[in-house]
């Protein structure tokens, strides 16, 4: 009997390690990684690093809101965040240069099914350093209108745009300040029947002298009416303003109070 469990562990070890060597060595074991690294990352050196932390539920109640934070706090030097899904139609999310806000965000985003969640973020010196977070789901959440889609209410409230600055960050510690936002719009992935992929494609931050202080490009796995989340190093300063536009031209102009 003992040399029979020792057999079943032995098979299991193995198994495990095949897995591992199939997926490139990736802590998830996601046979998808191989190829997400050569789309994503193409011949530049990648990392999996502690220092990129990716935080989300467990289980996903709602796969068309899930809620994601990403820190690379611990690295020095980021220029770019990419976070991508393993297993979304679309596994793009966003890409985020914090220009002069903090290596931070958070955002809600549509999952499709149970995935790994991760960020990359590319420091000065071109190494990419990847962390992540299984996010389980019953999942759909690409494939199904909006609320605002269905009931038609969309059209009435596109584009609007609004934020307020927040004189703490939970996320950045003492000294920090955050900046969230939230632009109305139905954010449609293309993938319903009948419904092109209607999306916000790029935002950015800006201060009173119209000086970028934060970009973000997005894309159509982000949530419905989205919200996002920007820390600062101190305060951005007065006269913020939230300015963009989606993929059909219409444009984006808030204020931040």
């Amino acid at each position: 009997m003992l040399r029979f469990f020792a057999l079943l562990i032995l098979l299991c070890t193995s198994a495990v390690a095949a897995r591992a060597q199939d997926s490139g060595g990736d802590p998830f074991g996601s046979l998808q990684w191989p190829d997400l690294r050569r789309e994503f990352f193409g011949n530049a050196p990648v990392v999996f690093d502690e220092r990129v932390q990716v935080r989300g539920p467990a289980f996903a109640e709602d796969p068309m809101n899930v809620p994601i934070s990403v820190s690379a706090l611990g690295l020095r030097e980021v220029e770019t965040i990419v976070v991508i899904v393993d297993r979304n139609p679309i596994r793009k999310v966003l890409e985020y240069q914090p220009l002069a806000a903090l290596s931070s965000l958070g955002f809600r985003f549509k999952l499709e099914q149970a995935s790994p969640v991760r960020a990359a973020a590319r420091t000065k010196d071109g190494v990419w350093h990847v962390g992540g977070t299984l996010v389980d789901s019953a999942g759909g959440g690409c494939t199904v209108s909006g609320a605002t889609r269905k009931d038609g209410s969309w059209s009435q409230t596109l584009g609007q745009a609004r934020g307020r600055l927040f004189a703490s960050s939970p996320a950045a510690g003492a000294g920090a300040s955050r900046v969230r936002v939230m632009v109305m719009h139905p954010m449609d992935t293309g993938l319903v029947g009948g419904i092109p992929a209607f999306y916000v494609n790029r935002l950015s931050v800006r201060d009173g002298r119209d000086r970028e202080l934060a970009r973000l490009a997005t894309f159509e796995p982000i949530s419905e009416n989205p919200v996002f989340s920007f820390d600062f190093p101190g305060s951005p300063g007065a006269g913020l303003r939230l300015v963009g536009a989606d993929n059909n031209g219409n444009r984006i102009d808030g204020r931040i109070e």
